[in-house]
């Protein structure tokens, strides 16, 4: 039998607000346990929560960059369970009036584009921590996180592979960093995966029993366990049994998922509007400020690429993956408004590889864009090859600052564009290189890139490339 793999995510997207949700306990990373756990967060008698009027703003910016619904009022309610790192009892969030109610995000894989619809993103309080690290047969709680700020996402079950789920948290990891609201960083569990899996018979239009996967952390991670969970549930159907309805964890040691609890439904944690917080009422004035106030998106910076720079979908796909790196893209090319296919090139392949292999970002770049700008001037101007310019490029990244043109000058690479040099070395190759020659007239073309190979070794790459190629023609029709 053929299986159609359904699957759904909800990401857990912690705001970056410099307090808590409902408290002004911090939310610095790396503290002492319960350091940052103020008498709010752990549910002493009488205190109340207050909502942090930021983390709200955060939930609407992204909203407005999805293009969904902003609910108002929006109302929080108390989901109820009991677990040792909810010292209350319950966790507010939200149910039937999320603030973020639709939306859509679009994902490239290797062969398509396909449009993921939202269901909803709504504001919850983060639990606190269980760790069991130095506790022989005991578990410790630390409840720094309690009431941390929270933007869950979820999806509509649209994706059908481990590749498109990944595709649309990578998308959606870029998009939460690009708006401000989420540093993304995963190891310290700013974002975080919950994957909604199952599978049906090909063409069936009647969804498979779901089984949820939580909490992972990362990409690799995320694709893994869908894969393990997708080969699991199809090989039970298989032999003859039946998926339960439940919360697994995904292990990365052994590779697997395995069973942690059954899966709860809303009526399970019995949601009531939580009576010590009011309805959130958003005026249309402050949607449109927010509005107003959010940069230029991914997706419009694609486009304008690909339409105004005439650059390729791809490229423009990967010049945007993050806005350090399109920005980076756009100061380079407001100084080479004509050259962004070579601003591109360079960016995408020399800067882009020296950062992963010095495991650098690209705001901590030793090049900047004007100085990019400068030396890739250099090459439209013929002052210096390609190949030279990669040299320079070089010394710019080890150096203190110098310009492009500071190191042209101190290590004598200017171009040679004289004719009558150039020919000196053309007519010095052909001499020593008969056999080469005989083999190019004889329909050889390889020969003739050995010939111009021969030249700029002799020029030590300071020949004009083009220059030779035409004289090295000229010479070999005589």
């Amino acid at each position: 039998m053929q299986w159609e793999t359904v699957i759904g995510l909800e990401i857990h997207v912690q705001l970056s607000t410099r307090s808590k949700i409902f408290s002004g306990a911090s939310v610095a990373y790396g503290a002492p346990p319960n350091s940052q756990a103020c008498a709010v967060d752990i549910a002493l008698p009488g205190v109340l929560p207050v909502l942090n009027r930021k983390a709200v703003e955060y939930a609407i910016r992204f909203g407005m960059a999805i293009g969904a619904t902003i609910n108002s009022p929006a109302i929080f309610a108390r989901k109820n369970y009991f677990y040792p790192d909810l010292p209350k009892g319950y966790q507010i969030s939200q149910l039937e009036h999320p603030i973020v109610a639709g939306g859509r995000i679009i994902i490239r894989t290797e062969d398509q584009e396909k449009i993921i619809h939202l269901t909803r993103a709504h504001l919850e309080e983060d639990a606190g921590k269980s760790t069991h690290e130095g506790f022989h047969d005991k578990t410790g709680i630390d409840l720094n996180r309690a009431g941390t700020g929270l933007l869950e996402i979820v999806s509509e079950p649209e994706m059908c592979s481990s590749a498109e789920a990944v595709a649309y948290a990578r998308t959606l990891h870029s998009l939460v960093r690009w708006i401000g609201i989420c540093d993304g960083n995963m190891q310290e569990g700013s974002f975080r995966c919950d994957a909604n899996v199952s599978v049906r018979p090909a063409g069936s239009n009647v969804l498979g029993t779901r089984c949820e996967i939580k909490n992972l952390n990362s990409f690799r991670f995320l694709e893994k366990a869908i894969d393990y969970e997708v080969t699991r549930q199809i090989d039970t159907l298989e032999n003859g049994g039946s998926i339960i309805q439940q919360t697994r964890l995904y292990d990365a040691d052994r590779d697997e998922t395995r069973s942690m609890r059954s899966k709860e439904d809303a009526h399970d944690y019995r949601y009531f509007p939580d009576p010590d917080l009011l309805p959130v009422i958003i005026s249309g004035e402050w949607i449109e400020q927010i509005r107003s106030e959010l940069p230029e998106l991914p997706e419009g910076r694609r486009n304008r690429y690909i339409q105004d720079l005439s650059l390729s979908p791809y490229d423009a796909n990967i010049l945007t993956a993050t806005r350090e790196l399109a920005d980076y893209f756009e100061q380079t090319v407001q100084l080479l408004p004509e050259q962004g296919k070579l601003c591109a090139n360079w960016i995408m392949g020399e800067v882009s590889g020296r950062l992963n292999k010095e495991g650098l970002e690209i705001d901590q770049c030793p090049v900047n864009p004007k100085q990019l700008a400068e030396l890739l001037l250099r090459i439209t101007d013929g002052t210096v090859s390609g190949k030279i310019a990669k040299d320079v490029f070089d010394s710019m990244w080890q150096g203190n600052g110098d310009s492009a043109d500071a190191i042209i000058d101190a290590k004598n690479l200017r171009q040679i564009s004289d004719d009558s040099e150039i020919e000196k070395w053309v007519d010095e190759v052909l001499a020593a290189n008969q056999q080469q020659v005989a083999d190019y007239r004889a329909g050889k073309e390889k020969a003739f890139n050995f010939l111009v190979g021969q030249i700029m070794r002799m020029s030590k790459g300071k020949a004009n490339p083009a220059q030779v190629n035409v004289l090295l023609k000229k010479r070999l029709a005589v």
